[in-house]
């Protein structure tokens, strides 16, 4: 008797830390399900491979190169330039490059853009 009344202790402490938990984090914006956390990972590292496609390029021409030139070069291997609805684009001068991936905001209003540059660090942009 004594060890079912301990489990049902347990039990019963473990609902109530369950319904805590979820009762204390936000409803709506800023809350992902782990596809969406799935998408961000992909893209990041898409942009990854984006940035070392182009420290690449430029270690043997001396210049960066948009994105339609790193994969018609074969520096870049990606076989998509989106993906989920993010789609890729790639800023260049003589000097550096910023990959860009942009989020679906139409059918995401509440996704976020990142970017990546010759730092190599992805980071949210505006």
């Amino acid at each position: 008797m004594r060890s079912f009344l301990g489990l049902l202790a347990v039990a019963l402490i473990a609902v109530l830390a369950y319904k805590y938990y979820f009762s204390t984090q936000p409803a709506g914006a800023g809350v992902t399900t782990p596809m969406q956390t799935i998408d961000i990972v992909g893209v990041k590292n898409d942009l990854v491979g984006i940035a070392q496609a182009e420290r690449a390029y430029q270690a043997e021409h001396g210049n960066y190169a948009s994105l339609d030139e790193l994969a018609s070069s074969g520096a870049l291997t990606m076989k998509k330039i989106s993906r989920d609805g993010y789609t890729y684009d790639v800023q260049t001068s003589d000097t550096s490059f910023r990959a860009i991936a942009h989020c679906p905001a139409t059918t995401n209003p509440a996704c976020t853009n990142f970017a990546i540059d010759p730092s190599m660090e992805v980071q949210a942009a505006p």
